[in-house]
Parts: structure tokens; C-alpha cells; sequence
């Protein structure tokens, strides 16, 4: 069973993107991980991907990456054909991302020496740590404080919500070094996991197995060259890496829906009911159309946002893409949610049997309704986009 490859047809991509896409479809059906354990499951699909060269995706060329720069489509193709087979492989590559992203945008080149060529062959493990206990959407609200110390920097307070939490080589930090700044006086930092004062043995159970955990920083000592990026320039650096992986997160969404429609598609197929097949019956077929129209609006959206960036880095411009990101990321986790249901109700009491695929997805979509910004969050940031318009 392979990916479907014919949105790469799109004017959206270029041919680099038809070939990954298309080399990509032949290598994910062939990998068959064990996940009963999510920890050694996304240890073995960081070995996977970087053996395979997926990884290098995840950082520019001048760090051994694909590309000449982080390319957004590349991205969004990378994270939909993953999330088709294998959510926990998507989840794999994303943070491989999205952890290393900051370093690729602000890091000195001895930083991006030291992580990202490691980041790209799977030999480090990376994380972003950003949300806290009472600091999700409200960045400006962490506690998390570094103050200047002898030679660099004392972090202190937790993080929670560590997606790779306990199993990362290193954490890209944000922490308040002006306590009275809100996001003005947040800055990032370079925290490797065997920093003395980090503690990250407190795992988070989820309704999806993934690695999570919360951090605990206690007078965590780092050098001054752990510093990423400006001073107090940590919210803007967060949001910036947000913004490049924002519509991957769509991406993601959209890969889990098109497995939900293939597997609703087969198993109508398939199924016998009142000498007929399930896909035989006029309610069944409507339920597919649905399914259909939702998934490719959701992917217009997607991938125009991916273009929209990627057109604008190459211009030059340097023009923000967040409402089209939101835009995407909503739509594509809200109607990926839709999709799901429909095919697990499709697939009646077996939908939710522990172990199908269907009963799987639905377990899975639910959290990108909330990381990387809820969706009323998203609603927020194209309704002000509109009203400044």
C-alpha cells in the first residue's frame, strides 16, 4: 500500500518535490517499525529516516541538508506520506524539525556545526521546549527564568508538554532572562541532555503514545555559548520556527485523513450488507464525497501555504505567512478530525476495536487540534489578520 502521489501534479511543487514525494511513497511501505514502545519506536525511526535520508530535509545544505534552505513543501510532502503510514514516523521527523529549527534560523556556525549535521544523520535526537504548566498559548506568561551567572547563564523552573522529552540529545529552551518583559525579555538557549540541573524523568502518558515529558531546571549552569540568537529575541525566534512547521502540522493532519478515506474506502468495499456492498448504498457514497471534499480543500490550503513561504524565502521578501499557516493548520486538524470519525463510524463496531487502523487515527488527530496552537488560537490569528486587512 502506498501513498497517493497524485497531488504532486499540483503547480504548487516543483519537479525536486514530485521526486521526493515519489521516492518517498516506494521507502515508507516497505518500513515496519514496532511502536508497542513509543520511546524505542521513535529511537529506531530516527535511525530509519536519517539512514534513509529523510532527515536531511530537516536542515539547509551548508549542514549536510537536501536543500539549500529549510524548503516548506518539502516538508509538507515528508510529513504527509509519513503521517500516512505511520503517525509516530511523522511525529519522528517533525521534531527532528522543528528542534533544530532555531539553530538553523539564529545559531552561530559553531552551533550549527556542533547540532545540525547530527540532527540530519539521526545521530542526535532534538526537542523545542516552549510551553509550560501555566504557559501554553501564553508564551509571555512563562516562569521559566535564566539569570546571568559566572561565565554564562543559571536556568531555573520546569517545561512540560516535551514532545521527545527524556529521549532528546538536546533541548532548544526558552526562558526569561527580563522577568518584567513578557515576551520582549525571552531569550533561547542550547540545553544538552546531560546538563547537570536538568532533570527530564517525568514522563507524560497520552491517549497516543509519543514521548513526552516535563523538564525540571535546577540552577541548570550553561556556558555563554549556549545562547541562541539575540538576547531577549527568544519569542520572535519561536515564532519564526513555528511559522516554517505550522503547515506541516497540516500536512500531518492531511496525510491521517487520506489513510482514513483509503481504509473506509477499502472496508466499504468489502463489506457485505443485505446482498450488497457497503459501498453499494447511496448514504455510503455520499459519506465518501464528503470525505473527499474535505480532505482537498484541507490540501489547497496546505500546500498553498507551503508556496506562499517558500516563494517568499526565495524572493527574498521575508513576508510572514501566518494567517495562510493558520488557515491551513485549522482546517486541515478540524476537517482531518471530521474525516476520521465518519470512517470509524463507516467501520461500526470494529472502528473501535484497540488495533485497527481507523481506531488508531482517531486516537491520534485529536492532538493536532491543540499543539503548535489550538485551533481557537488560529481563528484568532486570521480574525486579526482580516480586521487589519
Amino acid at each position: 500500500m502506498k501513498a497517493p502521489t497524485d497531488h504532486l501534479t499540483l503547480p504548487f511543487f516543483d519537479d525536486v518535490h514530485r521526486t521526493l514525494g515519489r521516492e518517498l511513497a516506494d521507502w515508507a511501505p516497505l518500513q515496519q517499525v514496532d511502536e508497542s514502545d513509543d520511546r524505542l519506536a521513535c529511537k529506531e525511526w530516527v535511525r530509519r529516516l536519517g539512514d534513509g535520508g529523510w532527515l536531511r530535509y530537516c536542515v539547509p545544505g551548508s549542514a549536510g541538508g537536501a536543500l539549500d534552505k529549510l524548503d516548506s513543501r518539502a516538508l509538507v510532502i515528508l510529513r504527509e506520506t509519513l503521517a500516512f503510514h505511520s503517525p509516530l514516523a511523522d511525529f519522528t521527523f517533525a521534531m527532528q524539525g522543528l528542534g533544530s529549527g532555531a539553530i538553523t534560523l539564529a545559531g552561530t556556525p559553531a552551533q550549527q556545526a556542533a547540532y545540525l549535521p547530527a540532527v540530519a544523520r539521526g545521530d542526535k535526537i532534538a526537542a523545542f521546549a516552549l510551553s509550560e504548566a501555566d504557559a501554553g498559548s501564553d508564551a509571555g506568561a512563562m516562569t521559566t527564568s535564566a539569570d546571568a551567572s559566572e561565565g554564562g547563564w543559571a536556568l531555573s523552573g520546569s517545561k512540560t508538554w516535551i514532545s521527545n522529552g527524556d529521549i532528546a540529545d538536546f533541548y532548544v529552551t526558552f526562558a526569561k532572562t527580563d522577568k518584567a518583559a513578557g515576551t520582549r525579555g525571552i531569550t533561547a538557549f542550547i540545553v544538552d541532555a546531560g546538563n547537570p540541573g536538568l532533570d527530564s524523568s517525568e514522563h507524560i502518558a497520552v491517549m497516543a503514545p509519543h514521548p513526552l515529558a516535563t523538564l525540571k531546571f535546577a540552577d541548570c549552569r550553561l556556558g555563554a555559548d549556549t545562547q541562541l540568537g539575540a538576547l531577549n529575541g527568544g519569542f520572535k525566534l519561536a515564532m519564526q520556527t513555528l511559522d516554517i512547521f505550522r503547515a506541516s502540522v497540516a500536512a500531518a493532519a492531511l496525510g491521517m485523513a487520506r489513510r482514513a478515506l483509503f481504509e473506509a474506502v477499502r472496508f466499504s468495499r468489502e463489506r457485505k450488507m443485505f446482498g450488497q456492498t457497503l459501498a453499494d448504498f447511496q448514504l455510503t457514497q455520499a459519506k465518501i464525497g464528503e470525505m473527499a471534499a474535505l480532505i482537498d480543500a484541507a490540501a489547497l490550503l496546505t500546500y498553498r501555504a507551503a508556496w506562499l513561504r517558500d516563494d517568499s524565502e526565495a524572493r527574498g521578501a521575508g513576508k510572514r505567512i501566518t494567517a495562510e499557516a493558520a488557515m491551513a493548520k485549522m482546517t486541515a486538524t478540524e476537517n482531518a478530525q471530521r474525516v476520521i470519525d465518519m470512517a470509524l463510524q463507516m467501520h461500526g463496531g470494529l472502528g473501535v476495536k484497540v488495533g485497527t487502523k481507523v481506531e488508531s487515527l482517531y486516537r491520534d488527530i485529536r492532538s493536532l487540534r491543540i499543539y503548535e496552537g489550538a485551533t481557537e488560537v488560529q481563528q484568532l490569528i486570521i480574525g486579526k489578520a482580516v480586521l487589519q486587512s
